[in-house]
């Protein structure tokens, strides 16, 4: 299996081995624009794709911002259209962002999207800083959308929304 494969299921690996089987990757969108809601998704993956590897049509997974858009639609149409991967998507609008914040809205959408996944996830890896208020046990990753995959099918699908609502 390619070294790639393993390097990007690490972190799930390492919590797979330890007794977790629903771990999520949450990542969102909209933090750094000054316009538009901020969108946050989180992803469960299944860990027999750490033996069996990334299906053909999610090859070349990584962070959306080093993919072209035509990419993250095809990536996004992939993991949405699987039976295999869980998905919850959440958005909190602009008037909301304005009233609260942009850092507390992203978790507030982070929150709402890791409640989309029934069952729950038992542990989210998180893409950059631990967040205080998240609902579940987690693991923060500086740079995680493009160290881990779970991270970075949350960072597709977060970054698609977004961008299908601002268009």
């Amino acid at each position: 299996m390619a070294k790639d494969i393993h390097d990007r299921f690490k972190f799930e690996h390492a919590l797979w081995l330890s007794g977790y089987t629903r771990v999520a990757g949450v990542d969102e969108a909209g933090r750094g624009p000054l316009a538009g809601p901020v969108v946050a998704a989180a992803v469960i993956l299944p860990p027999e794709w750490l033996t069996a590897g990334l299906p053909k049509a999610l090859l070349g997974l990584n962070d959306s911002k080093q993919l072209t858009a035509l990419q993250r639609e095809r990536f996004f149409a992939a993991l949405t259209g699987s039976e295999q991967v869980r998905f919850g998507i959440a958005r909190v609008d602009a008037d909301l962002v304005d009233q609260i914040n942009i850092l507390r809205a992203t978790h507030r959408a982070m929150n709402a999207a890791l409640a989309q996944l029934q069952p729950p996830p038992e542990h989210v890896l998180v893409d950059g800083n631990p967040v205080p208020v998240l609902s579940h046990p987690q693991t923060a990753l500086v740079q995680g959308d493009s160290r881990s995959y779970s991270i970075a099918a949350a960072s597709v699908l977060a970054k698609v929304t977004r961008d299908r609502l601002m268009l």
